[in-house]
């Protein structure tokens, strides 16, 4: 099988994460039972740390995955969804799978279709073929994130020897809710018995849905982790983070938002986990460093200053208002390019973004079946408060209008989903140089 051929298998097969039709049948692990049962159950091959969250989760994973990796260890890593090649979601001490492995992984995967007598979804094909890798390749340790909620996610057929929840939020109530109680018990069906669990989540009516699981230590944020200081540096954001053991002073990280101080600190707290043992200044200084997050706030130009963020949520785009204020601080004015999926308020999301604050608002429409039409993001930008949105239903001609309009002072952000950022990214890359 060829790479082209391993992405028109994928693409036969269907993939919920772009669909995200409400489940209808009784939801189920067994297909991926199954499937991983005539590969020999390749996810107990190596030990697995498991994270879920409504945001934060993939900052977490890379923040975690340099960890290890600074410490020694070969370690492979599980994300989605992607940016721009779907090789990134699989990768190896932070590198991507190549097109030959892949297409090899799939490959294998579409003989044992028979075999196990099922047919996986898009995801599930995915992860199996990752679980594979991972083994062929024998990696010390899996960084594993859910695509969706935790209990059913086709992820939970590993057994995480360290389970990470980021946050609970209201996000995915087509699964899961209506309320944060519901998404909490769905969750927490990622907490293994005999776990250690990480949970960044502090609401008190949240928390026993987790500890309920019966995991062996339970950490938890402000209690036994946190980040005690987080300030404004040159390229991220200097850190002093606590764990259960130690603290640990004056730590760059070179992400943007104050918000990721609480990845850093979780993660850390994480890896800490894994080994039983803190972890060397030295270690920790190198792995912050060196993390990178394609579309999470990536500042891709200045003058003016171009940026591109997956916010996709109400929490997330409240995030991300708050990063351009505090960490930027546009004297310019502030362009919006804007592209939403159906399964959230449009209306909640573009408030949080603080959309009436933005003097130009283009609105498209990321390619994906569940794409809120351009013209109903911007009926949704009206009831916001912006006067005239634009419609520009094409992504890459929306950062065109976009650009077009900006001034050397002025701001330009794309945002409301990672598909949006999945376009634009490349696009603005190759217009801007």
């Amino acid at each position: 099988m060829t790479y082209e051929e391993a992405l028109a298998y994928l693409d036969e097969h269907v993939n919920v994460e772009k669909l995200l039709a409400p489940r209808t049948d009784i939801p189920t692990l067994e297909r991926m039972q199954r499937l991983c049962a005539v590969m020999g159950d390749p996810q107990h091959a190596a030990p697995v740390v498991h994270l879920t969250g409504t945001n934060g989760k993939g900052s977490t994973a890379q923040i975690l995955t340099r960890l290890l990796v600074a410490q020694g260890l070969s370690v492979g890593t599980y994300t989605s969804p992607h940016l721009e090649r779907v090789n990134e979601r699989i990768a190896r001490n932070a590198v991507a799978i190549t097109d030959d492995d892949l297409a090899d992984m799939i490959a294998a995967i579409a003989d044992l279709e028979g075999v196990a007598g099922v047919r996986p979804s898009y995801f599930e094909a995915l992860t199996a073929a990752a679980f594979r890798w991972f083994a062929d390749v024998a990696v010390d340790v899996v960084v594993l994130e859910v695509g969706l909620l935790g209990r059913w996610d086709a992820t939970n057929v590993a057994d995480g020897r360290v389970a990470v929840v980021t946050n609970v939020g209201l996000d995915h109530t087509e699964y899961a809710g209506p309320t944060l109680a519901d998404i909490a018990r769905e969750k927490a069906g990622l907490v293994k018995p005999d776990a250690t669990l990480v949970l960044g989540e502090t609401d008190p009516e949240l928390v026993p849905s987790f500890l309920a699981q019966d995991p062996a230590i339970a950490y938890r944020r402000e209690l036994d982790f946190d980040c005690l200081e987080n300030v404004l540096a040159l390229g991220g954001r200097q850190l002093t983070l606590k764990t259960p053991t130690t603290s640990y002073p004056e730590v760059f990280l070179p992400l943007h938002g104050a918000h990721q101080g609480e990845n850093a600190a979780a993660a850390l707290c994480a890896a800490e986990a894994f080994f039983d043992t803190p972890l060397a200044a030295d270690v920790v200084e190198e792995g912050m460093a060196s993390v990178t997050m394609p579309g999470r706030f990536e500042v891709l130009h200045h003058q003016p200053l171009v940026i591109v963020d997956g916010a996709h949520n109400p929490s997330g785009a409240a995030s991300c208002a708050e990063v351009l204020d505090d960490d930027f601080e546009p004297v310019g004015r502030r362009l919006l390019v804007v592209g939403l999926l159906r399964g959230r308020d449009p209306v909640a999301v573009l408030e949080a973004l603080q959309v009436d604050r933005f003097e130009v608002v283009v609105c498209c429409a990321p390619p994906s079946p569940r794409a809120v039409p351009a013209e109903q993001t911007a009926a949704a930008a009206r009831a916001a408060g912006v006067d005239d949105p634009m419609v520009v239903p094409d992504v890459a001609k929306a950062c065109d209008r976009a650009l077009g309009d900006a001034g050397a002072d002025d701001a330009l952000l794309v945002t409301g989903s990672l598909y949006t950022v999945g376009v634009a990214r490349p696009h603005l890359r190759r217009v801007l140089t």
